[in-house]
């Protein structure tokens, strides 16, 4: 059982059940709100009071990245923007092979939204910190006017450190090389977008929203020679190997029959004309490696819950260099292009 179970938001909700352009002015209400709220929540990895976290860093190789979450609604099935700011960082920092040691966050709130619901998504955001083993240490708060700002947006940074060689990049990624798929695809996008707008499907769709952090740190400590990982969100699988393609000069072959989707998905997107390899994930990813490693990585990501469906979904190619193609379970293939617009807005 989480620390956090059972806590309810200490805040005096019955005299400020709603977000105040004061909760972000810098006098007492914002104090308020900081120590009675998100150091409430965040405290035991909290600083002190200072504008900087000081945090122990050794060896001399550090993973420094930053994201942004704008997702419409704030609560979706299988997760929320508290949640998916802590998976989408950590993931960023263990797709470049890096284990995550520090977050921050910055809330950007709308006046108005509920403080019980603003507590709540601390709360998710601090489970899902303490899921992976790291603290978020400092933070920022701000309070922006009713109707400019979606409820809330949340800024996060995370700091990671590289224990492992060689550092995963797609400058490693050879012809011949296997790419593995870590579980279905299309979650997220589609989770997202049907509750917000309304849409029935037959079947539940739940968010993948999940870290990746454990399943990566598995490969690199079980000796995998990893060559590239990227996660798969904005654009899907076909934007992560459009870009590794890109970036390697190789290309890429995916094998359609080999990419899991589930029922519901594939029948979300077919209703609406969307290709599931298209569509947002956050919580699955790619990792392309030698072909001697292929069988290893698959058993080790199968114990995994979050990569237990993991399957060999391609190959790199010599002499196709920046293009991914698809092959069709009847063995045609052909030049996977990229849409030109945005299919899916406020997804993450």
């Amino acid at each position: 059982m989480s620390v956090l179970d059972g806590l309810t938001c200490p805040l005096p909700l019955e005299d400020y059940p709603r977000v105040l352009p004061a909760h972000g002015g810098g006098g007492t209400l914002m104090h308020r709100l900081i120590r009675d709220l998100f150091a409430a929540v965040f405290g035991e990895g909290l600083q002190d009071r200072t504008d900087a976290a000081l945090l122990a860093v050794t060896g001399d190789r550090v993973a420094f990245t930053t994201d942004s979450f704008v997702v419409t609604p704030l609560e979706f099935p299988g997760g929320d923007i508290g949640s998916l700011a802590v998976h989408g960082t950590v993931n960023d920092l263990a797709m470049a092979g890096a284990r995550p040691i520090a977050l921050s966050a910055g809330f950007i709130i709308e006046e108005g939204l509920e403080m019980e619901r603003l507590w709540r998504l601390t709360v998710s955001m601090k489970r899902a910190a303490d899921e992976v083993g790291v603290n978020i240490v400092t933070g920022d708060t701000k309070v922006v006017e009713r109707g400019k700002g979606d409820g809330l947006y949340i800024n996060t940074a995370g700091v990671g450190v590289f224990d492992h060689d060689p550092i995963p990049g797609p400058s490693a990624i050879e012809p011949g090389d296997r790419i593995l798929l870590s579980g279905d695809v299309g979650r997220h996008g589609t989770a997202v977008l049907a509750v917000r707008d309304g849409i029935n499907v037959a079947g539940d769709i739940e968010s993948d929203s999940a870290p990746l952090v454990a399943p990566v740190r598995s490969l690199l400590e079980a000796g995998v020679e990893l060559h590239a990982l990227r996660d798969l969100t904005r654009g899907g699988l076909a934007s992560a190997l459009y870009e590794l393609a890109r970036d390697s000069g190789h290309g890429m072959l995916l094998n359609e029959e080999a990419v899991p989707v589930s029922d519901p998905v594939a029948g979300f997107a077919e209703i609406l004309g969307f290709d599931p390899i298209h569509i947002a994930n956050e919580g699955r990813f790619i990792a392309v490696l030698p072909e001697r490693d292929a069988e290893k990585a698959l058993t080790v990501l199968k114990t995994h819950p979050v990569s237990e469906k993991a399957t060999l979904a391609g190959e790199v190619l010599a002499g196709e260099a920046g293009r991914v193609l698809l092959r069709n379970p009847y063995g045609t293939t052909r030049i996977l292009t990229l849409p030109s617009g945005e299919q899916l807005m406020r997804i993450c």
